[in-house]
């Protein structure tokens, strides 16, 4: 259903301590199997050990990972040798201007950043999903800062997302959860976000 409405990237999550849409590892694989190539294939992991990461792509065998947590120090580089040819997308939870500077951190070791309103802070993390907008003025900040390209996530649903685009254009953008009815993809809703896009 996405990729007939128009989406150039299919998000496939994988367990999260919070948030909408996770799905077992073997569905995972099953639907990436599927994704034309034209169209990335995205697994949305929360692990933090670039070991597990390696595995978990393995088994998922799609061509983009999105990680939704922060790494230590040099798992990108492991990520990297380990995976040529998969794509590297770092989350940065945008909270503050200390986001700022932890975006231009980590750009240079990944092929992208999204930017997205989850909280790592918390007891129970939020890594996505959240329903929630953050600064865009931020959001832009980072996207004039830094050298790769920038998804913008959060909070993003038909009705504010022109707005989105216009304020910070960023390369893409990232929905879940405000295209969702009942914790399921809303085939009207997403009609209308892509409407609301193209034109």
């Amino acid at each position: 259903m996405a990729i007939d409405a128009g989406a150039s990237a299919i998000g496939l999550v994988s367990a999260m301590p919070s948030g909408p849409g996770p799905i077992p590892e073997s569905l995972i694989a099953e639907i990436a199997a599927t994704i034309p190539p034209a169209v990335s294939s995205f697994l949305l992991t929360c692990l933090q050990d670039a070991h597990a990461i390696i595995d978990q792509q393995r088994r998922s065998r799609v061509n983009t990972i999105q990680i939704c947590d922060r790494l230590p120090e040099q798992s990108h580089a492991q990520l990297r040798e380990a995976l040529p040819g998969v794509s590297l997308v770092q989350v940065v939870h945008v909270t503050g201007a200390e986001s700022v500077d932890e975006a231009i951190a980590v750009a240079p070791h990944v092929d992208a950043v999204l930017l997205d309103s989850g909280n790592q802070s918390l007891a129970i993390k939020e890594l996505g999903g959240t329903g929630r907008t953050h600064d865009w003025n931020l959001s832009r900040r980072i996207r004039e800062a830094i050298d790769v390209p920038m998804f913008l996530a959060g909070g993003l649903n038909p009705a504010n997302v022109a707005t989105a685009i216009r304020e910070v254009q960023p390369f893409g953008i990232d929905v879940c959860s405000g295209l969702r009815t009942n914790g399921a993809l809303d085939r009207a809703k997403l009609t209308e976000f892509f409407r609301v896009i193209r034109g």
